[in-house]
């Protein structure tokens, strides 16, 4: 039973801060003045609502202002979805955010995304993605992870998102699923060659259980790379594995630059991954990859 989905859509970012109430702001952002409203949700009924859902609706749709949603500590168990038509929408929570999916017990191998990102413009900061397999679809849309923890063991970042991780945990889980079980970290959708899209890892640490993949292609033209990041001795050796993708080798890029400890030793690495440039990897880990408009600085504001 999926307890807590979220789904979301333009301008939504979730930050990790509190001390909200309902009013008129301005925030200065560059040269321009923008205006803005805060509400509380808090469970105990202490807030201007109960439910973040209910905190969602009460906004006017072709919403024009930014809308500070201050969530207090508490367990809301609660599917919750921004529509498209509701942008500029921040949650801010007053304590780690977490999402999570319940297990039937008669169908262990039936799996949800526990988050869900249909967005364009989309942050996250200090935010708990915790699953098992499919934990975090980044399903398309530009997307910034930053200081998140994302955690499971089989394709638990996945989709088609052009997407920049930093400084994030990756926490994998492997060990929940068996002693011998090999697990992946990514399963990458790029469909063809003209898509910008893919997965940036940068300065990030991957630890944890059990032994895993860095990724494998969902579709053929899936590209990931992992810059400056710390792998602990879980990864293995090859690094990479091709899934139903035998015949898309040339296609896919898989990439690893930079990175350190005792996963990150690519001596016997599979054969087709990608060596990058430093032009390529620079253009890659640069923040202008999910945002050349400044929609991550308008954001930092808040």
């Amino acid at each position: 039973m999926l307890l807590f989905l979220v789904r979301w859509w333009i301008y939504v970012f979730v930050l990790l801060n509190s001390g909200a109430v309902n009013s008129q702001n301005y925030r200065t952002v560059r040269d321009k003045i923008l205006p803005f409203n805060k509400v509380v949700v808090d469970s105990l009924g202490h807030g201007n609502f109960s439910t973040i859902q209910s905190a969602i609706d009460s906004v006017p749709s072709n919403n024009k202002y930014w809308i500070l949603i201050n969530v207090t500590a508490g367990i809301y168990r609660e599917k919750v979805t921004i529509p498209i038509d509701k942008p500029y929408i921040i949650l801010k929570g007053s304590g780690k955010m977490r999402t999570w999916v319940e297990w039937d017990d008669h169908n262990t191998t039936a799996q949800s995304p526990t988050f869900q990102s249909d967005a364009d413009n989309s942050c996250n900061d200090k935010v708990g993605f915790f699953g098992l397999q499919d934990t975090l679809w980044d399903n398309y849309g530009k997307h910034y992870y930053k200081f998140c923890t994302i955690e499971g063991a089989v394709d638990f970042i996945f989709g088609a998102g052009q997407s920049l991780f930093e400084r994030c945990s990756i926490n994998v889980i492997g060990r929940a699923l068996g002693k011998w079980f090999v697990g992946y970290i990514t399963a990458q959708a790029r469909e063809n060659p003209k898509d910008s899209n893919g997965f940036v890892f940068k300065n990030c640490n991957v630890s944890g259980n059990g032994s895993t993949f860095l990724g494998r292609p969902w579709r053929p033209y899936a590209k990931v790379l992992f810059y400056n990041t710390s792998m602990a001795n879980i990864i293995q050796p090859a690094g990479w594995d091709l899934w139903d993708s035998s015949q898309h080798e040339n296609n896919i890029m898989f990439a690893e630059y930079g990175n350190f400890g005792p996963g990150s030793n690519t001596s016997k690495r599979v054969n087709w991954t990608t060596t990058l440039d430093l032009k390529t990897v620079d253009m890659m880990t640069n923040i202008s990859f999910i945002d050349s408009e400044g929609w991550v600085h308008q954001y930092q504001q808040f």
